[in-house]
């Protein structure tokens, strides 16, 4: 392996492992000895990585931004692009725009064979049938699910009844060709998915559930994912009420 290519794969492992990261993992990662991995992290300190710790302690890539551009492979590549277009093609308008954005960005940085690639991708995504368009302001609910704060909506279900909902809003899945908020619902004392498209009048109230949200969703994936194994089984045992 090159020196290039080691440096490379050493700076995947600082992103992928949960920081400090030992230089025994690292070594391993890479395949060599903890005296070139010591000189390897000091190479990517020299090419601009902010890379803190030392021996004995673990290290934690806290930038990199100063780096040239980093190489990805060719799987890499129409991964990315897949993943950016099916958001271009599903998601609200703000992050469609973000996920074009995004891939503009990519290319403009990437060497030029890359850019070349990424243009003209094998892999493409796109829906014959578009997702029902949300009828609340999706940034302002991603905002709140992310500041952690309680939302109150109207919301109307799926025999039509309306209700006024409180909810903790833990996190947004596209399911069965609709955009789904996974929450714990007051009202039911529940975790509940509500579809995007049946909510009106969102409201971010200045109640926190801070630092919850993460380990909540943990729990509603779990329960709920036992409604979601089948497209059959999801029209027939919704969680939306």
């Amino acid at each position: 392996m090159s020196r290039t290519a080691r440096l490379f794969q050493l700076m995947q492992s600082l992103r992928r492992h949960a920081p400090p990261v030992t230089a025994q993992q690292l070594a391993n990662d890479t395949g060599v000895s903890l005296r070139t991995l010591y000189r390897d992290i000091e190479a990517l300190r020299g090419l601009g990585a902010i890379i803190d710790g030392t021996a004995g302690f673990g290290y934690a890539l806290t930038e990199d931004a100063a780096l040239p551009p980093m190489m990805f492979d060719d799987e890499e590549i129409e991964a990315i692009v897949l993943g950016l277009r099916d958001v271009q093609a599903i998601a609200d308008p703000h992050l469609a725009r973000a996920a074009k954005n995004a891939l503009a960005k990519l290319q403009a940085r990437l060497p030029s064979a890359q850019a070349h690639r990424l243009q003209y991708a094998v892999l493409a995504a796109d829906r014959i049938r578009r997702p029902p368009q949300p009828t609340v302001d999706v940034r302002g609910l991603r905002q709140a699910t992310w500041d952690e704060r309680t939302i109150e909506i109207d919301y109307i279900d799926a025999k039509g009844d309306a209700t006024q909902r409180r909810v903790d809003p833990l996190g947004i899945v596209f399911l069965q060709d609709t955009h789904n908020l996974i929450a714990w619902c007051h009202l039911r004392q529940a975790y509940r998915n509500f579809r995007l498209d049946r909510m009106q009048n969102l409201r971010i109230t200045d109640a926190s559930f801070r630092p919850r949200r993460v380990a909540m969703l943990r729990d509603a994936i779990e329960q709920l994912s036992n409604c979601w194994p089948e497209p059959s089984a999801m029209v027939a045992k919704s969680t939306d009420v």
